[in-house]
């Protein structure tokens, strides 16, 4: 691998399981996994730049969005996580995904609610979701998993297993993306559980 110094390599990234959220094809040249946060402005920036990627890459990239919610500093984050994960639970994952990025403003319950009534979830099973915090343990997980992963902070990025040290915005993504397909820079430590 040449020396670059926006990537260094991670040889334990955890593994992509079926409790993961993915998009894109398992046999992907490249794969992005983010450890994001819902109220991180950053992570709001590379929503829109990995959104323009996949758009352009197709089937060439693998998305896979990990739950860290910062929440010292983003007091809505957790709960925009369970939001997510409740979305999830009804095969909306993706789709509230997209609009708490595009509201980051707006990330309080009653909101959260609104955006499972656009998206026509079941609103009751929403609701006693979040009320009872049934998936505060799988978005702690999430959160445990960047730890182990030397995750500290929010957007994190890994490009193929090896972490992206450089900006989120859509440039330098692109940019790290393509020195990576021109040195075929294999898969590290991504692995299938």
């Amino acid at each position: 691998m040449a020396d670059n110094p926006t990537t260094n390599p991670v040889s334990e990234l955890l593994p992509i399981t079926d409790q993961d959220h993915v998009r894109g094809g398992e046999h992907a040249a490249v794969t992005l996994v983010e450890f994001g946060d819902y109220e991180c402005p950053g992570c709001g920036e590379a929503y829109l730049a990995i959104k323009c990627i996949e758009s352009e890459m197709g089937d060439a990239l693998r998305f896979v969005f990990r739950h860290f919610p910062y929440s010292r500093l983003h007091p809505h984050a957790e709960l925009a996580a369970q939001a997510a994960e409740a979305a999830g639970a009804q095969g909306r994952f993706w789709e509230i995904h997209d609009l708490l990025f595009e509201n980051q403003e707006a990330l309080e319950f009653d909101d959260l609610v609104g955006y499972a009534k656009r998206l026509s979830l079941d609103l009751k099973q929403f609701r006693d979701d979040l009320k009872s915090e049934k998936y505060l343990e799988r978005v702690r997980g999430d959160f445990r998993s960047g730890v182990q992963n030397g995750v500290f902070g929010t957007p994190t990025i890994f490009l193929n297993g090896i972490r992206h040290n450089g900006e989120a915005d859509y440039e330098t993504l692109s940019a790290a993306i393509a020195r990576l397909r021109e040195e075929d820079t294999p898969q590290a430590g991504i692995t299938e559980e």
